[in-house]
């Protein structure tokens, strides 16, 4: 009977912490979705769906989240495949490509900034090669399409390594049993690199596009450092809502918006890169 209970015993803290700090929070956001002065209603939801800048928002967030995740998957299986063939200084290299894991995203943001404003790396580099003779705005309002181009940028360099870090974990557990009998048959780098590496780590696959696809969701402090409020994210309209409109009812329509895309995204990973029952490596 002990025996039967220890698991349950085991995920009780857990349990306990997703119902205080996930669960409770959530029905709350969602009370405060659908309510106004206490009674049920629509009127959040509304509101939000016909400001002028909700499709805007939600526009520019799935297109931000649909180039910046297949960029850094791209890089982060090239970065992971370097550091695991690596013989030696394969820790260095990893804690390298690691460092701007330990910035934080508004960091993150003020360094592109430093490149990117009119003072800033990139328009002394251009002044100093001749092409310009006064510096130029990159970030002005006019501008909007190179806001986003710095804003890809800084997420690419900021959050990448995640990525590469769980796909070295993952290249790490393929047995090198398989690679070598695909050496034996005639298999080329690549045909190895598409029918073994890629099947066997569809574990960390799903991990790592779940994980930053949902960041790229909540994109917030990069682009208010770049733009300001000139390019709209849903997690910007959040916290403008919240605070600066003072309507948390339709700032909790907002999230579960958010809250509602991230749901369909990670069930897309997980039905697309399912493992199938009994596959083991």
């Amino acid at each position: 009977m002990q025996a039967k209970a220890l698991p349950y015993l085991l995920l009780l803290p857990a349990t306990v912490f997703l119902l205080v700090f996930f669960v409770y929070p959530f029905v709350e956001i969602a009370v405060l979705a659908f309510s106004r002065n206490g009674s049920f209603s629509l009127q959040p939801l509304t509101t939000m769906a016909t400001h002028w800048k909700f499709g805007s928002a939600l526009g520019w967030t799935l297109l931000l989240a649909a180039v910046v995740v297949p960029i850094q998957l791209a890089m982060a299986l090239s970065m992971a495949t370097i550091v695991t063939k690596l013989q030696k200084g394969r820790s260095a290299i990893l804690y390298i490509f690691s460092i701007p894991l330990g910035l934080s995203d508004l960091a993150a943001g003020i360094v592109w900034l430093a490149i990117f404003e009119q003072s800033g790396f990139l328009n002394s580099m251009l002044h100093g090669l001749g092409l310009v003779d006064q510096p130029i705005l990159f970030l002005g309002y006019q501008n909007i399409w190179i806001i986003f181009l710095a804003v890809v940028l800084a997420e690419i360099w900021r959050a990448t390594a995640i990525m590469m870090v769980i796909l070295v974990s993952g290249m790490g557990l393929i047995p090198k049993e398989y690679y070598e009998a695909g050496e034996v048959f005639g298999a080329s780098p690549w045909q190895r690199f598409v029918k073994i590496t890629l099947p066997m780590l569809r574990p960390s696959l799903q991990s790592a596009l779940i994980l930053r696809t949902l960041a790229a969701f909540e994109v917030f402090a990069v682009v208010t450092a770049l733009g300001g409020t000139t390019l709209p994210v849903l997690m910007g309209e959040t916290y403008n809502w919240q605070f600066a409109l003072q309507d948390r009812n339709v700032a909790a329509a907002y999230a579960m918006v958010i809250l509602g895309i991230s749901i369909v995204a990670t069930l897309f990973f997980l039905r697309v890169l399912r493992v199938p029952k009994g596959a083991t490596i």
